[in-house]
């Protein structure tokens, strides 16, 4: 299947943009069974995630088996925490469409299409996880559960929620072209759900980006101070989410080795993992440059300050 790569043209008109990005859409359009799965299962004899992203490479004193074990659970909570975020990424999708119904029918349908790719991703990361949990051991534990995180979330203002959006699918493209799509030992599955998911988030970032700029520019600037502040909150909510999931990850992987660590290991791996879904999650898309210029373009000093400020404890924790 090919890929058709979407850019922004600065010179061309927005309903381009939009036009270009449905016939992509339709272009590269893919169904889990008949272009993904092909009923292969995953390779429990090779890691999942590379060690860029799990970071377990780190943890000198882990047997080749251990690294492998834990490279999988992270694996297992990488995907899971992708389908809980396109959770709220849909809905938000569906409910920017809605300005456009009236409007411009092309920026309706790229939405519309958006939604329904992110709902498709949800689907294979629910039919992985079931994949997954019937070769691991019992009792791994997802700490949060998606609706309640999108209810949460949706409740912020709309400028916060796109910009957490085009944060998350910048770190989506660095993760794939990065590490993931080059590393050869990986199990093979796992790399290819990434692929087709990197395929349709090269697409949905440059719509999350229009619709950003968008909302910005309806926005005073009381209501871009406040949209900062969301936006910091949402970061924080997100940064307890990986809190939590880090714990019961480490916790889960210390029980199914077959040895036991001391005070000082134990330590070493819950950082380990903290920093590695840290890194995942929030400071991977936090220093993309894109992100890091959109940003900037959208906030005055004193709120970059603010970020930024905010930040410290998850990137230096």
């Amino acid at each position: 299947m090919n890929t058709v790569a979407v850019t922004f043209h600065p010179e061309s008109s927005r309903a381009a943009r939009y036009a270009r990005i449905v016939k992509s859409s339709k272009k590269t359009d893919w169904q889990i069974d008949r272009d993904l799965l092909q009923g292969r299962t995953f390779e429990f004899s090779r890691k999942f995630l590379p060690d860029a992203l799990s970071r377990v490479d780190r943890l000198s004193f882990l047997a080749p088996d251990e690294t492998r074990l834990l490279s999988q659970i992270q694996g297992r909570t990488y995907a899971y925490l992708f389908g809980l975020v396109e959770r709220f990424i849909s809905v938000k999708m569906l409910e920017q469409g809605r300005a456009h119904a009236f409007d411009d029918q092309i920026a309706l349908e790229a939405l519309v299409r958006f939604s329904g790719e992110e709902i498709k991703h949800q689907e294979l990361f629910r039919r992985m996880e079931a994949m997954i949990d019937s070769q691991l051991p019992a009792g791994y534990r997802q700490v949060a559960d998606p609706n309640d995180v999108a209810r949460a979330v949706l409740a912020a203002s709309t400028w916060s929620v796109l910009a957490l959006t085009c944060h998350i699918e910048l770190f989506v493209q660095a993760h794939y072209a990065e590490s993931i799509g080059p590393h050869e030992d990986l199990c093979p599955l796992f790399k290819d759900v990434f692929k087709f998911h990197w395929r349709d988030e090269s697409r949905h970032v440059v719509l999350d980006e229009l619709e950003w700029k968008d909302e910005h520019a309806r926005l005073s600037a009381h209501e871009r101070d406040q949209a900062v502040d969301d936006l910091i909150a949402l970061v924080a909510a997100v940064d307890g989410i990986l809190q939590s999931q880090s714990q019961s990850d480490t916790d889960y992987f210390i029980r199914c080795v077959s040895r036991s660590f001391s005070v000082e290991e134990t330590a070493k791996i819950e950082a380990s993992v903290l920093s590695a879904y840290r890194w995942q999650y929030i400071i991977s898309g936090v220093q993309h440059p894109h992100f890091g210029r959109l940003l900037s373009s959208m906030t005055t000093s004193a709120q970059m300050s603010r970020i930024e400020s905010a930040l410290v404890p998850i990137m230096t924790g």
